[in-house]
């Protein structure tokens, strides 16, 4: 039996929601499965992701293998440089402990980046939804300009043949 840890799809139409589970290679994507690792919500900014790190580095340990997206998943979250690190201790590169500060200090780092990345999108955003209000605006004051020129021109003309 072929383990693999894939994306399980659940939520409504258009609405995609889905469970990280360790199943079998044969089983159909939304059936039967060995068990739950976390779960991925696509739609909220960021991304949702929870995982329960302990559990997935065991299955990767027993050689369950990832599909594409999980794979980037388990990157982001650190499971795969965990377990290049335990693979470090095995081969004897160093102790647990030095794999377990690095796996400590790259955590830290990688949530100061996600914290940076994160106020860089709000603040684009913020920035474009002011750019079209503005030009919202100014679109307003043009269509609103003319009709008060029209309107002076034809007064004028008004009291020149009086």
């Amino acid at each position: 039996m072929s383990a693999k840890i894939r994306l399980q799809r659940q939520g409504s139409k258009k609405r995609p929601f889905y469970f990280i589970v360790v199943a079998d290679s044969r089983a159909p994507r939304d059936g039967k499965f060995i068990q739950k690792l976390g779960t991925y919500n696509p739609l909220t900014i960021p991304a949702t992701i929870q995982l329960d790190r302990q559990k997935a580095l065991e299955w990767l340990n027993k050689g369950a293998t990832p599909t594409d997206t999980v794979r980037r998943i388990l990157s982001f979250k650190g499971v795969l440089y965990l377990k290049h690190l335990l693979r470090g201790v095995s081969l004897g590169l160093f102790d647990e402990a030095a794999a377990m500060q690095k796996f400590t200090e790259w955590t830290a780092q990688h949530e100061i980046q996600i914290k940076k990345k994160d106020e860089d999108n709000q603040r684009k955003r913020r920035e474009k939804r002011q750019a079209v209000l503005s030009e919202a605006a100014a679109k307003k004051a043009a269509a609103a300009a003319p009709a008060v020129e029209e309107s002076a021109p034809a007064a004028e003309g008004a009291g020149e043949e009086a």
